[in-house]
């Protein structure tokens, strides 16, 4: 049996790439102003909470949670993780071109790698039947 998603759900797996993304990005952006963290340095970790590109990137990254909570209530883990496995070519799309970070050839080839894998996944059921737990339980093949 093949489940299709409720436009509903599509929602849920775009916002759980847009915010766990956006949200990551946010945090470096913010790391990048408060500084280098160490066990000599940890004050600076409290420093870091009134950054508000840390706070925005730790609301969004609350929203992914919320998102992801949801999107596995209905579908399986291996199902989810590689359904938004495509937020990798946003985040390499942000840190190239917002956070003016330098991917080598070898990164990008290695973000196409997982996009094409994640077609495999994609055309499959998004919740694993239990079938062969009821053939089991019937004494079929007693």
């Amino acid at each position: 049996m093949k489940h299709t998603l409720k436009p509903s759900q599509y929602a849920v797996l775009i916002a759980i790439m847009l915010t766990a993304s956006v949200g990551d990005s946010l945090l470096s952006r913010g790391m990048g102003q408060v500084g280098q963290v160490d066990l000599h340095h940890l004050g600076l970790l409290w420093h870091a909470l009134f950054n508000p590109f840390v706070d925005a990137g730790i609301v969004l990254l609350i929203g992914f949670f919320a998102c992801y909570t949801t999107a596995l209530s209905w579908a399986d883990l291996t199902f989810v993780m590689p359904a938004t496995a495509f937020g990798y070519v946003v985040i390499a799309l942000l840190g190239r071109f917002w956070l003016h970070e330098q991917l080598s050839p070898t990164r990008w080839a290695g973000i196409l790698l997982i996009v094409c894998a994640v077609g495999f996944v994609a055309g499959g059921p998004s919740r694993t039947e239990h079938h062969e737990l009821d053939t089991m339980d019937s004494g079929v093949g007693r």
